[in-house]
């Protein structure tokens, strides 16, 4: 059996090395390693598989949520409501530009950002929410969007998880996950669905004149040389990375498949077995469907129930098999962004996943025997 990685760099670079090595070495021979034809070609073919106007690629996913905040012109003061179960960039630069965080509970069956949480927090301070996709599917967005609008409010997408992953309307409608709000995030860090050889972001947005706003902010705030017409910052992305991506976008639904097919492999061994209480699509199904596509597993997170985690984490990693917990701690207990206005019982739901959750191997190249072993290396400590 190869060795389990947690995500396999290397397996998947094998395997689209004759399509990425040519796209780099294109950028080598011709320098534009800035702002070059392959950042344009990659942006415009992006826009096209998310069925968005306006692309705007930048450094990194921490980069995109900061600058889609600063188009938007929030000020500080500003009150934005977002999850308090996710990683720390989503709060962090709400706390940069001196904006106050205010973090609220999330749901237990899929993670994301709890409605009735949404509506409780506003307050007439409040001018944004940042719903995040956690794990590879989108929030309640249609919820989302008709608090924003009752309330006037701006919502964010941190996509940085779910590139790839539809969501579907109560119509039937389907749209792709980041292009919903006022504007989204995403970030191209290399373990994601969609991701470079460094790092790298994008943010996306439908309105004209935010993506204007958002194109002078990455550049220095310049739209002409030498000619500041925002306060920017330097956050673009490079023509190496651009040009991995683009080799990369054409295969990420396949990819996105390959996650699902696996999250079913999961899904199937652990149904039945006590202790353990796999992922749910926003859908409801108990398990993955054969049509799925509002869940692109960038993460594979499990919840065990009556067992040991951090044994069972332990057991995992002497057996060969990496893991993950994600996270181990809430936001709103994280020294940085502690706050008095804070009430435990408020975040019954993330105090207890923080306790519960462990995210298994998850990417294209995880194969059956590996599955397997996985899978039956957890049942086994579990059953004792």
């Amino acid at each position: 059996m190869k060795k389990i990685q947690m995500v396999d760099l290397k397996g998947q670079y094998n395997d689209i090395k004759d399509v990425v090595n040519p796209s780099i070495q294109e950028v080598i021979e011709n320098t534009a390693f800035i702002n070059g034809p392959k950042v344009h070609d990659f942006q415009k073919n992006l826009e096209q598989y998310l069925g968005v106007k306006h692309v705007i690629p930048c450094a990194n996913g921490t980069d995109a949520l900061q600058i889609a905040m600063m188009g938007l012109g929030l000020k500080p003061g500003d009150e934005v409501i977002t999850a308090d179960f996710t990683f720390a960039a989503t709060v962090e630069v709400i706390a940069l530009l001196q904006l106050t965080p205010v973090l609220v509970d999330v749901n237990e069956d899929d993670f994301n950002i709890n409605i009735e949480a949404i509506k409780r927090a506003i307050t007439p301070k409040t001018k944004a929410i940042v719903p995040v996709h956690l794990f590879g599917q989108c929030a309640n967005m249609e919820a989302v969007m008709a608090i924003a609008k009752e309330h006037k409010l701006f919502v964010i997408e941190d996509n940085a998880q779910a590139i790839g992953a539809n969501y579907t309307y109560k119509n039937g409608k389907k749209v792709k996950a980041g292009t919903i709000g006022h504007v989204g995030a995403t970030s191209f860090f290399p373990s994601k669905n969609l991701g470079c050889y460094g790092d790298g972001g994008a943010i996306f947005t439908n309105d004209d004149d935010l993506a204007h706003t958002i194109r002078g902010i990455v550049n220095h705030g310049m739209y002409e040389r030498y000619h500041h017409d925002v306060v920017g910052v330097n956050s673009r992305l490079d023509s190496i990375q651009a040009a991995v991506l683009d080799a990369k976008l054409p295969l990420l639904d396949t990819y996105n498949k390959a996650r699902q097919t696996a999250a079913r492999k999961y899904n199937a061994a652990f149904k039945d077995q006590d202790g353990i209480i796999i992922p749910k699509t926003v859908g409801g199904c108990d398990g993955v469907c054969d049509t799925c596509d509002c869940h692109v597993f960038h993460q594979y997170t499990l919840r065990v129930h009556g067992v040991d985690r951090d044994a069972l984490v332990q057991h995992l990693n002497e057996k060969g098999i990496p893991c993950g917990v994600y996270y181990p701690i809430p936001l709103h207990k994280q020294k940085a962004y502690e706050d008095e206005r804070y009430n435990e019982e408020d975040f019954e739901v993330t105090n207890t996943l923080v306790k519960d959750v462990i995210s298994l191997p998850m990417h294209t190249e995880l194969d059956d025997e590996q599955i397997e072993y996985i899978t039956t290396t957890i049942t086994n400590f579990i059953n004792g």
